[in-house]
């Protein structure tokens, strides 16, 4: 469920909820590129999506170490590999919500599955509101019985990389939505009404994601740009 805010403030809930895509990628990997522009020129600014790059740190070592990355994000990308039975992580990778395994060079699959989400009827009303240096985050009880997780994550919109080390030595890639922080901020079992008030600080965009506990499917997903 997409949020607006009025000029006075007052929350403005969209019909459709957004589809949350995580790819996985990194400025060492060869294969990327490709992937990286289909994310930045057909999925990031889309209102129907919340696309979130992951910048993975397992290919830093083969000569250029990618400044997006974090330990973080190849931890979460092997927790689902570990939950959907796979043996092996590999970018560029997308996980649409928090379900289905796509490689992301395979731009009509990503769309497929991303249809495919948007078909499935909303389970929990979620919302979130900022005022000021607070974010307000509030979901609906009594639809799911599932132990879920709210998190909260920030991102930049896009950066310019020269790449001069590595596989890709000698590119200036553009990359989209890079996710800054990822946040675990509080457990749900959707018995009552969630009421809860994170602290948000800067005008980085925002997004908040409701997920079954345990790298389960995505519920909910609300963001501020």
């Amino acid at each position: 469920m997409t949020l607006l805010l009025l000029m006075t403030g007052t929350p403005l809930l969209a019909q459709n909820h957004p589809v949350v895509v995580e790819m996985y990628t990194s400025q060492g990997c060869s294969s990327c590129p490709p992937a990286d522009a289909f994310f930045d020129q057909h999925l990031a600014e889309r209102d129907d999506v919340i696309a979130l790059a992951l910048h993975v740190d397992y290919w830093d070592y083969i000569g250029w170490k990618d400044e997006f990355a974090s330990p973080d994000y190849t931890k979460r990308q092997k927790a689902y590999a570990r939950v959907a039975g796979h043996r092996s992580v590999y970018t560029p990778q997308m996980i649409v919500g928090g379900v289905d395994h796509v490689v992301g060079t395979h731009p009509e699959e990503v769309n497929s599955l991303v249809r495919k989400h948007q078909s499935l009827a909303s389970q929990v009303e979620f919302s979130i509101e900022r005022k000021g240096n607070k974010l307000h985050i509030h979901a609906k009880g009594g639809a799911v019985s599932d132990e879920m997780e709210v998190h909260l994550v920030r991102y930049r919109p896009s950066e310019e990389v020269a790449i001069r080390r590595g596989e890709n030595a000698g590119k200036s890639v553009r990359y989209a939505n890079i996710v800054d922080s990822w946040d675990s901020i509080v457990m749900w079992n959707g018995r009552k009404d969630l009421n809860v008030t994170a602290p948000v600080r800067g005008k980085a965009p925002v997004v908040a994601i409701l997920q079954v506990e345990g790298y389960g499917p995505i519920l909910a997903a609300a963001r501020l740009r």
